[in-house]
C-alpha cells in the first residue's frame, strides 16, 4: 500500500469514526432560544490554553444570507442533546452532509475525498491540529457560495484567507503583480486557488502537484498562452511558445526536475513586471537570477530580449542563423532528391541498353 493511500485512509476513518462516535440526534428539537441563552451574549468567549481568544458569539443573524440558512445549530452540532452541555461539542464533522450521493440538499460533490488526498488532509491524518480543516477556510456560521465576494473563499479573500496560516507567502502575493490586480478586482487574475487548486491541493515536491516543477509551464500557459485574456492587458502570448521552444522548455517536457521553468526566472509568489527593480526579471537583477544555474552570470546575461521567437526578424543574428539553417537544410535535400532522381533515370537507361 502506498503513503498516499495509507494516509487517504487514516483521514478517512479518522472523519468516518468521528461521525459515529457521536450519540444519536436527539429526537426533541433543541430551539435556538435555548442556545442563544448563553452564545446570544456578545461577551461570550472562551480563553484557550495557548492565550487565544474564541469567539462564542452566535445568533439567528450569524446564519443569514449563508448556505446553512435553514438549518438549525443541532443540524451541525449533533452531539448536543441537553442545554447546557455539560461536555464541550465536538468540532463539526461537513462530511455528514457533504459527499455524493447525500439527500441534505449539499452540493453532491466530491470535494471532501479530494481533501482527504491533499497535503492539508495527510497533515490531520497524522495528528497535525494546526491543519486547516473546512470551517478554517469557509468559516463557521457565515458561509458563502465561492462567487459571493465576501465568501472567504471568494477570488478577492481566499489569498487572506490562505494567509492565516501561509502568512510570509501572502505578504509576497500581496504585492506581486497577481495580487495587487486581484485587489484591483480583474477577475482573470490568478489567487492561491487559481494556481494550487482548491481542494485537491499538494505539496510543490509532489508530482500530483499543479505547481510541481514539471507542471509549472502548463500551468501558468492557461493564462499567459490564451490571446483572449493576454490581449485585455496588452501581454504577448509568445512566451509560452518560446519558452517550450528553448532549451529549457525542451529539457522540462522529457521530465527534468532541475532545469528552469516560468517560476526559476520569475518568482512564485513574488512575480513582478520586469520594470519593477525589485523583479527578478529585471535587467539588474538578471546576473543573479540566471546565477541561480549558471555561476558566473555576468551583466551580459541581461543583454537583448529573453523569450526569443527565431521566426521573427525581432530575433536579430538569431533569425538569420536560424534562416540560413532552414534553407541550407532544404537546398541539401532538394540537392539529395536530385541526384538520387539523376541516379536512377541513369540506371534505368544502362538496364534497357544491356536488354
Amino acid at each position: 500500500m502506498s503513503k498516499v493511500s495509507f494516509f487517504a485512509g487514516i483521514a478517512a476513518a479518522l472523519l468516518v469514526a468521528g461521525a459515529l462516535s457521536f450519540p444519536p440526534r436527539a429526537e426533541a428539537r433543541i430551539s435556538l432560544e435555548k442556545c442563544t441563552l448563553c452564545h446570544g451574549k456578545t461577551e461570550f468567549r472562551k480563553i484557550l490554553v495557548d492565550g487565544k481568544i474564541r469567539d462564542l458569539f452566535a445568533t439567528a443573524d450569524s446564519l443569514k444570507g449563508s448556505v446553512h440558512e435553514k438549518k438549525t445549530c443541532v443540524d451541525c452540532h449533533f452531539d448536543v442533546s441537553d442545554i447546557p452541555h455539560r461536555e464541550r461539542p465536538r468540532r463539526v464533522i461537513c462530511t455528514h452532509c457533504h459527499y455524493k450521493g447525500n439527500a441534505e440538499g449539499a452540493p453532491q460533490s466530491d470535494a471532501s475525498l479530494a481533501y482527504i488526498d491533499s497535503i492539508h488532509g495527510k497533515a490531520i491524518a497524522r495528528g497535525n491540529v494546526k491543519a486547516p480543516l473546512c470551517q478554517d477556510c469557509h468559516g463557521g456560521h457565515a458561509i458563502l457560495k465561492a462567487k459571493n465576494e465576501r465568501a472567504t473563499v471568494s477570488q478577492k479573500n481566499v489569498a487572506e484567507t490562505c494567509g492565516r496560516c501561509h502568512i510570509e507567502i501572502y505578504a509576497q502575493y500581496k504585492t506581486s503583480i497577481h495580487g495587487v490586480a486581484v485587489a484591483k478586482g480583474i477577475k482573470e487574475a490568478p489567487s492561491c486557488t487559481g494556481c494550487h487548486g482548491e481542494h485537491q491541493i499538494y505539496g510543490h515536491l509532489d508530482p500530483k502537484s499543479t505547481v510541481y516543477s514539471t507542471h509549472v509551464a502548463d500551468q501558468c500557459s492557461k493564462c499567459h498562452a490564451s490571446i483572449s485574456i493576454m490581449s485585455k492587458f496588452g501581454i504577448e502570448t509568445e512566451q509560452v511558445a518560446t519558452y517550450k521552444g528553448s532549451f529549457h522548455g525542451v529539457a522540462n517536457q522529457f521530465g527534468s526536475r532541475t532545469v528552469a521553468n516560468c517560476s526559476s526566472c520569475h518568482g512564485t509568489h513574488e512575480i513582478r513586471p520586469a520594470a519593477d527593480p525589485l523583479s527578478s526579471v529585471n535587467p539588474a537583477n538578471v546576473p543573479k537570477t540566471c546565477g541561480k544555474c549558471h555561476p558566473g552570470a555576468n551583466p551580459n546575461f541581461a543583454v537583448g530580449k529573453m523569450h526569443i521567437d527565431a521566426k521573427k526578424k525581432e530575433a536579430g543574428i538569431v533569425y538569420y542563423v536560424a534562416s540560413f539553417f532552414k534553407y541550407l537544410t532544404i537546398g541539401t535535400m532538394l540537392v539529395l532528391i536530385v541526384h538520387i532522381l539523376l541516379d536512377m533515370y541513369g540506371r534505368s537507361k544502362r538496364l534497357r541498353g544491356e536488354k
